[in-house]
């Protein structure tokens, strides 16, 4: 069997009485394994422009899921994922889906998720991108905006440096408590923990305080946990960063 790796971006299934759309692809994540279509490494949320210009929900982010799957249930994977969405997605919502191969994912799409963080996009520049790059891109409901944030948000977790995982195995399980770092590893899906100037804390032994709002960021294609030291006196004691670090990711 011959594993290959594709990115689901998701945008815009929410209004503003429903679950977000961070939910509802941590749902669709767990229905793909449950139904052995696709195996999931993990979900990042990406903040993309807020601009009067841009119609949105509530932040304007969007979400991209990993998976794994054998190309020949690409089209399974695209149906589940489509039909879920349709069903699912709220009403009001304008939500759009794009599923591409993480290897396809060039520079262009990456760049374009960049700007998208910035810049005001149109449908047409994101299905056009799209249909060049040979990428399954969908809008599904209203009037299909999402289809802009779900290219974006492929194109962002394909460059590797930019948000916050929203799923990720093991994470949201842990308690508000200390673990060592070798717990952590064995514990989760997280690939490396470090402070946010870039020291990695590696000693298996050391102490990381969790917090409600523990939520590795993806850098340089890892899920990194952020901390800083608990305090002045140790080199083996660490927390969490605060929240509103990790919300700047």
């Amino acid at each position: 069997m011959h594993i290959r790796n594709f990115l689901i971006g998701i945008d815009d299934t929410d209004n503003l009485e429903s679950r977000g759309t961070g939910f509802r692809v941590r749902q669709l994540g767990k229905l793909l394994a449950e139904n052995s279509i696709a195996q999931v490494f993990g979900i990042t949320r990406h903040q993309l422009f807020v601009s009067p210009l841009i119609p949105y929900t509530s932040h304007n982010s969007s979400a991209c899921m990993a998976v794994a799957i054998d190309p020949s249930e690409l089209e399974k994977l695209t149906q589940f994922c489509s039909d879920y969405l349709r069903q699912e997605s709220a009403d009001g919502s304008d939500a759009g889906l794009c599923i591409a191969s993480a290897e396809q994912v060039d520079s262009d799409v990456q760049q374009f998720g960049r700007r998208a963080k910035s810049e005001v996009f149109t449908q047409k520049d994101s299905r056009e991108l799209a249909r060049r790059k040979g990428f399954y891109l969908e809008g599904l409901t209203g009037d299909e905006g999402g289809v802009i944030g779900a290219l974006a948000a492929v194109g962002l977790r394909a460059e590797g440096n930019d948000g916050r995982y929203i799923g990720l195995r093991g994470v949201r399980e842990l308690e508000v408590k200390d673990y060592t770092v070798g717990q952590l590893k064995a514990m989760t899906d997280i690939d490396q923990i470090k402070t946010t100037d870039g020291f990695e804390v590696t000693g298996l032994d050391h102490t990381v305080s969790i917090t409600e709002w523990a939520r590795p960021v993806l850098l340089n294609g890892n899920a990194v946990l952020l901390v800083e030291k608990a305090n002045d006196d140790t080199n083996d004691q660490w927390r969490v960063v605060p929240k509103t670090v990790i919300k700047t990711y």
